[in-house]
């Protein structure tokens, strides 16, 4: 078919409703009040604010109130500390609810994933009978039937089923492979294509992908909370347009004008060894390479378009996987990514205050430097650090210790950063998490690399004279002999990265002071 990349085809149209048989709610409905779970995920992250622009009273349920703070629509909504194990708290959160949204799930495959993961469902569900909550939406995973599944995607379709025989109107959406700048399955097929021009891939990479746009996600989500009748069943939504995962990273490298990639697929399924070769390769970390690589050993493309018959399609239509790789990477140059997985679902204990260091074993490395520069411009750089815009010291070895903690299970240094010049608490920056930032003074940043041990590192400035006092320290507290001993083996590291990082740092802002007296 003439335009159609190799591996892919085309579903045909459903018949989209007319404006009568259409069950949206309209404008004359009374307002209605949702909560939102997953607030601080991915897809969370972005439903909240496209629900505010529709109308809808929007409450969040949160565990950490923090990892929101600076979100721009965080005075909008209704803030619930709570966590989903909470019977009580579930409760008191969905008092006056209509419709709630179950945007929870984890990437674990261990022991007890399952059952846990019905369990907290089952509690969610509960405490939305009790509260008289009229619709439950979940956003669940593509899959063919009557096949066995892998852990993650029978997680996610035994979650559905509770949903499904709750007792409360549930409308469990099935979705595939999610593009959007930001997505764990978009960054897993642009660093694939972006990084091997030939590609020796397990035979999973011919299966057929219905892959969908993030925005026609949320289209779907936004559009379930508007409905009036009562429905109780799950959906297939997609682009209605069917890729091989090889079609995929080919259509994608040709979007992002990359030579054309090779891609060899291999007579071995290879889940687990494939998951690591994909850790390796891109910021997606093991412990959510491997689910994402063994929901991928099945076709995973839509059965039915019965959603058309309760939700227009959007404005426009449906987004084709061209034009959403289009839209992801243009959203990336404008710096306008709204969420990223690697922001999603991190919480650890944070730095103890000074005071409380005490029974601790505290290993610091602090430097100083004075500069003539304003402290603003020399602030600018350091909430710019990491990402693209690199460490300022000496990136082989910064790219050096990225590999070596990739190699052990890690983040390395791949997540990067999602805006090029603004940070938020709780976002990633390469295998660090921010902690705390308080605009203009001080960025501290909590280590998420492979160590035995906790590590943080804090940025801050502060007027000096005319110019700027920068300080910087590298916090470790060490686990065992083993944490003492790796904290002496990167010492001569730190003596030669550190200080040139401090030294950068300012020759950085005085280069953009430059700039800025340069422009007209």
């Amino acid at each position: 078919m003439p335009g159609i990349p190799d591996g892919s085809r085309v579903i045909p149209d459903y018949p989209a409703p007319g404006p009568k048989e259409s069950a949206v709610n309209d404008a004359h409905q009374p307002r209605r009040t949702v909560l939102v779970t997953g607030a601080t995920g991915y897809i969370g992250g972005r439903l909240v604010p496209r629900l505010l622009e529709a109308g809808y009273r929007v409450k969040v349920l949160v565990r950490s109130p923090q990892k929101i703070a600076s979100v721009p629509w965080r005075d909008d909504v209704e803030v619930v500390k709570d966590n989903l194990a909470d019977a009580a708290g579930l409760e008191r959160a969905l008092a006056g609810v209509d419709v709630l949204y179950y945007l929870v799930h984890s990437m674990a495959s261990g022991s007890g994933f399952e059952a846990e993961e019905r369990r907290m469902a089952g509690l969610v569900a509960g405490a939305a009978r009790k509260a008289g909550t009229s619709r439950i939406v979940y956003l669940g995973g593509l899959h063919p039937p009557g096949i066995r599944l892998s852990t993650h995607m029978r997680s996610r379709e035994s979650v559905g089923k509770v949903f499904l025989e709750s007792g409360v109107d549930s409308i469990v959406f099935q979705a595939g492979v999610v593009i959007g700048s930001g997505s764990a399955s978009f960054e897993m097929i642009r660093h694939l294509a972006e990084t091997l021009p030939v590609m020796p891939a397990p035979s999973w990479v011919g299966n057929k992908i219905e892959p969908i746009a993030v925005r026609d996600v949320l289209h779907y989500l936004l559009g379930a909370a508007a409905l009036t009748q009562s429905v109780n069943r799950a959906f297939d939504i997609g682009s209605r347009e069917v890729l091989s995962y090889k079609a995929m990273m080919k259509e994608y490298a040709l979007e992002a004008g990359l030579p054309r990639r090779l891609v060899l697929a291999l007579p071995v399924p290879a889940p687990r060894l494939a998951g690591l070769w994909v850790a390796l390769v891109t910021p997606i970390p093991w412990s959510m390479s491997l689910p994402l690589v063994e929901s991928l050993q099945h076709d995973a493309v839509s059965r039915e378009h019965d959603v058309d018959l309760l939700i227009p399609r959007p404005d426009g239509g449906l987004t084709g996987y061209r034009r959403a790789v289009a839209l992801a990477l243009g959203k990336e140059r404008d710096g306008q990514v709204e969420t990223t997985w690697a922001n999603a679902g991190a919480d650890a204990d944070p730095l103890p205050s000074d005071p409380e260091w005490a029974g601790y074993r505290v290993y610091l490395d602090e430097r100083k430097y004075h500069s003539g520069i304003p402290p603003e411009q020399v602030w600018r750089v350091i909430e710019g650090i990491g990402g693209k815009n690199g460490w300022y010291s000496l990136p082989l070895a910064w790219r050096v210790r990225g590999w070596l903690d990739k190699l052990s299970g890690g983040a390395g240094l791949l997540r990067g950063r999602r805006h090029p010049h603004r940070l938020a608490v709780g976002e990633a920056v390469d295998w660090w998490r921010v902690e705390k930032i308080e605009r203009g003074k001080l960025l501290r940043l909590r280590a998420e690399m492979r160590a035995p041990g906790r590590a943080w590192l804090e940025l801050s400035v502060e007027p000096d004279g005319g110019g700027t006092l920068y300080r910087q320290r590298a916090i470790f507290f060490p686990k065992g002999l083993s944490g003492r001993l790796y904290w002496l083996a990167v010492l001569p590291f730190h003596s030669l990265i550190f200080p040139a990082m401090s030294r950068n740092i300012a020759r950085a802002a005085a280069d953009l002071q430059a700039g800025d007296a340069a422009s007209p």
